[in-house]
């Protein structure tokens, strides 16, 4: 079960998205549209609802802009689901919870 929302940086992305399922979710605090999202995945964590191991992160574009740049992130928020290591599903916009748990199944 996760804890809680993990924020990555340059540093720590590479080493957090290697092994297991991550739910990435590329945002902004000045994005309304992300804040929406990020309150849609504390729902799903709060509510238990998220497949056992599935990790979820964020990454501020701002902050972090290499990754922005290696994932070619162009609309925010952006999220990818990577399993071990590779991404295997990639959403740009708002996501509702049942798109998610299907991508996550």
């Amino acid at each position: 079960m996760s804890q809680g929302i993990v924020e990555l940086t340059d540093a720590t992305f590479d080493a957090a998205i290697a092994k297991g399922t991550v739910l990435v979710d590329f945002w902004a605090p000045w994005c309304g549209p992300c804040r929406t999202q990020g309150k849609i995945l504390e729902e799903l964590i709060a509510a238990g609802k998220l497949p056992a191991g599935v990790v979820v992160a964020k990454v501020n574009v701002d902050e972090a802009a290499a990754l922005a740049t290696r994932f070619r992130v162009m609309s925010i928020p952006m999220l990818l689901i990577f399993k071990d290591g590779q991404i295997v599903k990639q959403f740009v916009g708002v996501q509702q919870p049942a798109a998610l748990l299907t991508a996550l199944g």
